[in-house]
């Protein structure tokens, strides 16, 4: 989403309407006899909020933006009170660091972003040197939370776990499906990112007792155009099954160029990074596009907020849909208004010690409560095996919260009807 398609509500400015809302809550929450340190709260944070909105990550940031967008009457009924101010970070670290300048000269007293963890860490750098918290929607470089930064707060798993509880959930899908493969290919995007999945599996891989190895990496630019050499080297190892790692517009190309060459393949799957659950992969590669899997952490439509959060994010944009990109920037968002709430205050330190005792129970995503451990990272974020079923991305795994079963082998690219 574009800014001038945003929500109204939510945009920089404030109309008298919005005015007179926000201070009739903010007499209600006095009326309702909480502190009057609480009752500061009612001046509205000023989060700055940066996503790639342009450049090759638009789509992902777009879907960000929508979940936060979506999340603020949710959050609003709740009793939260935020101004948001957008930021443009067009994909590019060094523009995401003068947009997170530029945001706090503005005013805005939290960060929020960036989903690439290059600019994540650029901003996490300003926000660091400014004294300003940040909250990370999603990045998983594992410096984020390993530099001993003291404004930095992430609720989303570093790259070393999502590849460690990825990793794991092979097993189960091997046990589900009763077929065992014995190799693997990796092709893998080579960001910061990729590079961190990489070093995460290759750590991994001979702690976890896998049944397969893995006889061939391959690694490519994101920004590629081109992977039908990539592709070819897969094809000629013959693995008996594809490892990922990509972001969204490779793992079209890399798809759609496995169908030009017919590569033979149980399954297309990986253990942690995004791209093959996204609207947009589903938009360009139709029936191409299913079985595909991705083990990822996850959101939970048995939790009341994530069962709002899928509702809202449904009637609002029914041609989308609600993924990991939209509820990971949503609870960004609840995390820093819940901070803000309990600070009674918009001073930065008061917000930032506000964040340390951060305990979220009623939250959208899988996993316990949000809570931060002393680096900033929150640890209680569990992965689910998630498969392209119908059209859409579909929980398979563990078995209580499946949604379909998994379906491995996957059925050949000439068979697809």
């Amino acid at each position: 989403m574009s800014d001038h398609t945003q929500n109204p509500s939510t945009s920089k400015g404030i109309n008298r309407r919005q005015f007179a809302t926000t201070v009739a809550a903010g007499a209600l929450v006095t009326a309702g006899g909480l502190p009057i340190r609480s009752a500061r709260a009612a001046t509205p944070l000023k989060l700055g909020v940066l996503l790639p909105r342009s450049g090759h990550l638009a789509l992902i940031g777009q879907a960000c933006q929508r979940g936060i967008d979506v999340g603020m009457p949710i959050l609003r009924d709740m009793g939260y009170s935020i101004e948001l101010m957008n930021a443009d970070t067009e994909s590019n670290p060094d523009v995401g660091r003068t947009q997170a300048e530029k945001l706090i000269r503005e005013g805005a007293h939290m960060l929020l972003g960036c989903f690439d963890s290059a600019t994540t860490l650029a901003v996490a750098g300003v926000a660091e040197q400014k004294g300003i918290p940040h909250v990370v929607n999603i990045g998983s470089e594992p410096k984020i939370t390993e530099q001993g930064f003291k404004y930095v707060f992430r609720n989303f798993p570093s790259a070393p776990t999502l590849g460690r509880q990825g990793l794991m959930l092979y097993k189960d899908m091997f046990a589900a499906s009763g077929v065992t493969p014995k190799t693997a290919v990796l092709l893998h995007i080579n960001d910061s990112f990729g590079m961190g999945m990489l070093g995460g599996i290759n750590a991994l891989m001979p702690k976890l007792d896998l049944p397969f190895t893995i006889v061939e990496t391959i690694g490519y630019d994101p920004k590629a155009r081109d992977l039908s050499i990539e592709v070819a080297k897969a094809k000629a190892a013959k693995a008996d099954f594809t490892m990922v790692v990509t972001r969204l517009n490779d793992a079209i190309l890399l798809v759609r160029e496995m169908v030009k060459q017919q590569v033979e393949t149980m399954g297309i799957t990986t253990p942690g990074s995004p791209g093959m659950y996204e609207k947009q992969f589903f938009k360009a590669l139709g029936k191409y596009a299913e079985f595909c899997t991705t083990n990822v952490p996850w959101f939970d439509p048995k939790q009341e907020v994530g069962n709002q959060l899928i509702h809202a994010f449904e009637k609002a944009f029914p041609e989308e849909s609600c993924d990991i990109n939209v509820s990971f920037s949503f609870e960004a968002a609840l995390i820093a208004a819940d901070a803000h709430k309990r600070a009674g205050s918009t001073d930065p330190q008061a917000l930032t010690e506000a964040l340390r005792t951060t305990n979220i129970t009623k939250r959208a995503n899988l996993g316990g409560a949000i809570t931060f451990d002393a680096k900033g990272q929150n640890v209680n974020l569990p992965s689910a095996v998630v498969q392209n079923l119908g059209g859409k991305p579909t929980v398979v795994l563990p078995s209580q919260s499946a949604e379909a079963k998994l379906a491995f082998p996957m059925p050949g690219f000439k068979n697809r009807t």
